[in-house]
């Protein structure tokens, strides 16, 4: 009644390297897998071309095409992937009409979270070497949940790093002597000191940032894309494009089925967004396409329904829905630059999922902007901020001022969050 491991999720290397790869799974389907599963994708650097996706609410299949992001540097380890998505998926060695469909369940109905270590590293500093730290956990498969960077007037730099091992081997004295031996051998004499340990209370008391101004939080989470940030007119074009971002909605096309039509404009971790705008809205696909044209303007065809098996008819819950499914397109990520008392500081933020877990990889994509700007990073927090309706991943970066990018200059200021925008959208 059920299919070995090995052919859970099938990976088809291309023969030219210009060519996409091809990830085929094919499992007992679970509340959210594909949102999962997508954004493992993501985080392993990679960028879906096109997919294909149908399930009968039983069983699940899907393919991907897949390319390496523009901004990923990072080689890929396919079989490291390969053991991650065959572990997401639910178990095929037993009916999947026993399986129980509780999210990491483990048969018992209880959830499993990864242990959370803490990284203690001491450097010199440099331009650039917060994202030379951040591209190595990423190549050794380690995902950051909180950080604290903080730099001392005699050059040095404190980072406080709280890590998960997507391999699942840091409880191992050998998978922590090898990341440590790694670091150090990267970093070489910038490197002074380097700990890794089990992290303590001091994780949950960084979960929460410092109270953003008011005037700050409403500018960071409901500005109008057309207002500040678009004040370059390279940036104005972009967010022109952006804007014809379109949701249809076909109820009398299939008896069984609401057909969501969408169309946008290419962007990093897209299929990604929509996914978990499902799972966040608890609606089902049960089949799904995503293509591309010559344009790089992305098409969605889904068909949906309600977890009870319905159509969704409900003309609220279907505005809320492309309501929230256009906000996605059009603001994946909020962008803007303040004043911290005398310093300069970088906001970025972006949705949290419904099951708590941020989007992969914005620390790596910011700090890499900011690298490829020149800009060094004075202090560094990542932590959690709730609105009245969502709860926001938020990155903070104060960030050194200096001759070659003057940060008080209004132009340098918008230059600085079109590179941001641009990395973290794959452009």
């Amino acid at each position: 009644m059920g299919i070995p491991n090995d052919d859970v999720v099938l990976i088809q290397l291309p023969k030219d390297p210009s060519e996409p790869t091809i990830v085929t799974v094919n499992c007992p389907d679970k509340p959210g897998l594909g949102c999962d599963i997508c954004r493992t994708l993501l985080e392993f650097g990679l960028s879906i071309t096109r997919a294909d996706f149908s399930t009968d609410g039983r069983w699940c299949y899907m393919v991907f095409w897949l390319v390496p992001n523009v901004s990923n540097s990072c080689e890929i380890d396919w079989e490291s992937l390969k053991n991650r998505l065959v572990s997401m998926c639910p178990s095929c060695l037993v009916p999947f009409f026993s399986f129980n469909y509780q999210q990491g369940g483990d048969g018992n109905g209880s959830t499993t979270h990864p242990l959370i270590y803490l990284l203690k590293l001491c450097c010199l500093d440099r331009k650039g070497l917060l994202h030379d730290v951040t591209r190595i956990l990423s190549e050794l498969q380690f995902t950051i949940q909180r950080v604290k960077v903080m730099t001392t007037p005699d050059g040095r730099v404190m980072y406080l790093v709280f890590i998960t091992d997507g391999m699942e081997l840091l409880h191992t004295k050998e998978r922590r002597d090898d990341t440590r031996e790694h670091l150090i051998s990267v970093l070489k004499n910038y490197c002074i000191s380097c700990e890794l340990q089990l992290a303590g209370p001091e994780y949950e008391n960084l979960k929460a940032l410092p109270s953003l101004p008011p005037a700050v939080a409403e500018e960071l989470f409901t500005y109008e894309l057309a207002g500040k940030e678009a004040s370059s007119k390279e940036l104005k074009s972009d967010m022109m494009t952006l804007k014809k971002a379109t949701v249809t909605v076909d109820n009398l096309l299939s008896p069984a089925h609401t057909l969501l039509q969408i169309q946008c404009v290419d962007q990093k971790g897209l299929f990604y967004d929509i996914l978990r705008t499902s799972k966040d809205f608890d609606f089902q696909i049960a089949y799904g396409r995503f293509s591309s044209n010559a344009k790089s303007y992305r098409s969605l065809d889904l068909f949906i329904r309600q977890a009870n098996g319905n159509k969704i008819v409900d003309p609220k819950h279907l505005n809320a829905l492309c309501s929230r499914l256009q906000e996605e397109m059009l603001q994946p990520f909020r962008v803007i630059v303040v004043n911290r008392g005398p310093d300069t500081e970088l906001l970025v933020a972006n949705p949290v999922e419904s099951s708590g877990k941020g989007r992969p990889r914005v620390f790596y994509d910011v700090t890499l902007a900011l690298k490829m700007l020149g800009i060094c990073i004075f202090l560094a927090e990542i932590g959690r901020h709730s609105t009245c309706d969502r709860q926001w991943e938020v990155y903070r970066f104060l960030l050194d001022d200096s001759h070659e990018f003057p940060l008080t200059s209004c132009r340098a200021r918008n230059q600085l969050v079109d590179k941001v925008r641009r990395t973290l959208m794959g452009w």
